[in-house]
């Protein structure tokens, strides 16, 4: 593109996140952005109540959620759908390049944040993407 900027794929996000301020302040800063937040949520279930009524680009997942279910079960699910999950965690599973794009490791700031949402954006899209410090991607085939 010679005079613009790409268009977005990733333009509407699922946060599911079982800490309240961080939820919360990843969806004020994804919202900043010009991201739309379909959902913040804390628990599976309502994770894929809301994959089922919603069209969503990308799920931002902790690895431990509220209740008996974990991101872990969720990233499954969304796999099987073709939704591309980044892991949000401090520690990711073993699996987690069976499962998902990428991990943003904890704690990061909203800069590397900001930074991590446009290199997966540019990663979906084929192009280079060069990760921030702390954003781990993985091979497209987990998708």
């Amino acid at each position: 593109m010679l005079f613009g900027k790409r268009k977005r794929i990733v333009n509407r996000i699922l946060i599911v996140e079982d800490e309240p301020l961080t939820a919360f302040d990843t969806e004020n800063l994804i919202g900043s952005e010009g991201y739309e937040v379909v959902a913040t949520l804390d628990r599976f279930a309502d994770a894929v109540d809301t994959l089922d009524r919603e069209s969503v680009d990308l799920i931002l997942c902790d690895v431990r959620l509220t209740g008996e279910r974990t991101g872990i079960d969720l990233a499954r699910d969304a796999k099987r759908r073709g939704i591309p999950v980044l892991f949000v965690t401090g520690g990711p599973p073993d699996d987690a390049e069976e499962l998902v794009i990428g991990v943003l490791m904890k704690p990061y700031s909203n800069r590397t944040l900001r930074s991590a949402l446009s290199c997966i954006d540019c990663y979906l899209a084929g192009e280079k993407a060069r990760p921030p410090k702390g954003l781990t991607l993985f091979p497209k085939a987990t998708v």
